[in-house]
């Protein structure tokens, strides 16, 4: 498949990350050479150099040709703009444009029928408030998503001493699980994944990851220990698009503070929120912390458009009493200086984005997928057909497919219910299956397995 990039920044340099490994001609359009050619000595890619939309540098990357555009610039006007050429002078390739400015995507029109010609808009900021929301809907998860509409969700949990977890065989957990329809499907140890087997150990340190039915997740995290009281009084450190939208969706639940030290942002936050307090100040400023009773707040997040600060910030207000502490970090590298800092939980926005953007890449009939553990994992849902051919699952019990290890079978949702998955079960036309691939390399077996033909 050919892949053109528009925009090498760090969502660009993420997707282009992704699918370079995957058997796909990949070529990256932007105006930074430097961000070109540190693109080009990583990964088997082209690149060209100038404004993603301008029609003579599309021409130079062989827009012609192009089975998918995903233009992922820092501007919403540049990405726009570019479908929009696209969409008038070429062979139109599947669109997929990155747009932040809610101004833009509160109009739904304005992607419609008749106008601005893209096939797929993501929000990155969206995306990421979401993902962060659920976390705080679910105290003691590290990582929830929904498959299926919102029928099924993925999660993950930390593994503590003495948990109920601890030391526990997978194969000894089904009494504390649903009837097959709650299944653990990864263990990752030091980052690492295991082979999940009936005889697979679980220790302390693990990050076990389980699907679940939406309805069954609340009484799974009671039954494993890992529901933690209601976060109510939540601090915002950034009043940037996440930071709004997130007070937008928390502030007539929860008590909100956003703290911001831009006078004119903070101002235009504060008349766009009705229940949130907006603090102008420097969030990792101790005194100010303590100003505004950090040691009695539930949930300290930090999500600043600066990593350091919100590493500095979010460990302080940890130091400081913070019950819980979310640090939004771009660079996952930065990860590695977690250990000993206190932070509970890390929410990190490329990999929430490219799942969004993969499930419109995958070759399979893929309705949605979350990249998880860096990148280096995948959950995907897919879509059964009957393709007359040996590699149909439609027909077939669970126990005759031939996934290499490392695929687990998560959940199966058929018309609209999601049903026990064993041993004997026999997917029929249309049953979407969620599954997890430990090593995202796996993915191309699943792409075989549930194309379309």
């Amino acid at each position: 498949m050919k892949i053109l990039i528009l925009g090498a920044g760090v969502t660009g340099s993420s997707v282009a990350q992704a699918l370079a490994s995957e058997e796909n001609d990949i070529v990256v359009i932007d105006f930074k050479q430097e961000l070109l050619d540190a693109l080009k000595e990583r990964f088997d890619i082209a690149t060209v150099t100038g404004n993603a939309a301008h029609p003579s540098v599309l021409e130079l990357a062989g827009v012609h040709n192009t089975d998918i555009v995903i233009a992922v610039t820092d501007s919403d006007e540049t990405n726009m703009l570019a479908c929009m050429i696209i969409n008038a002078l070429y062979n139109r390739p599947k669109t997929i444009a990155r747009v932040r400015a809610i101004d833009y995507l509160k109009n739904p029109k304005l992607f419609g029928l008749n106008g601005i010609p893209v096939d797929i808009v993501i929000s990155p900021e969206q995306i990421v408030m979401e993902s962060i929301r659920n976390i705080i809907e679910f105290p003691g998860v590290l990582h929830i998503s929904d498959f299926a509409g919102g029928l099924v969700r993925l999660f993950s949990v930390k593994v503590v001493a003495d948990g109920v977890l601890t030391g526990k065989k997978i194969k000894t957990l089904k009494e504390r699980l649903s009837d097959g329809k709650t299944r653990v499907v990864a263990i990752f140890r030091q980052g690492k994944p295991l082979c999940v087997t009936g005889e697979a150990s679980i220790e302390t340190g693990d990050e076990v990851f389980l699907v679940a039915p939406r309805k069954e997740v609340r009484r799974v995290l009671t039954e494993l220990n890992k529901l933690e009281a209601p976060l109510k009084r939540i601090i915002i450190a950034g009043g940037g698009h996440v930071g709004k939208r997130l007070a937008l969706a928390l502030e007539n639940d929860h008590q909100v503070k956003i703290i911001e030290k831009d006078p004119k942002r903070a101002k235009i936050i504060a008349n766009d929120l009705g229940n949130t307090v907006v603090l102008l100040g420097d969030c990792a400023d101790e005194a100010l912390l303590l100003d505004e009773s950090i040691d009695s707040a539930d949930l300290f997040c930090a999500i600043t458009d600066n990593d350091g600060v919100n590493i500095i910030s979010t460990s302080l207000a940890k130091s400081l009493g913070a019950r819980k502490t979310i640090c939004l970090l771009n660079n996952n590298s930065y990860t590695k200086l977690l250990p000993g800092t206190g932070i509970d939980v890390t929410v990190l926005p490329n990999q929430e984005t490219l799942g969004s953007i993969l499930k419109h890449v995958r070759r399979g009939d893929v309705a949605q997928v979350s990249s998880l553990c860096g990148g280096t994992a995948e959950a995907i849902e897919a879509i059964a057909h009957d393709n007359n051919g040996e590699e149909s699952v439609v027909g077939r019990r669970v126990d005759t497919i031939d996934f290499p290890a490392g695929i687990v079978m998560g959940a199966l949702i058929r018309n609209g219910e999601v049903i026990s998955i064993h041993h004997d079960t026999v997917f029929k036309e249309g049953d979407h299956v969620v599954m997890f691939a430990m090593d995202k390399k796996l993915v191309a077996n699943i792409e075989q397995t549930f194309q379309r033909i």
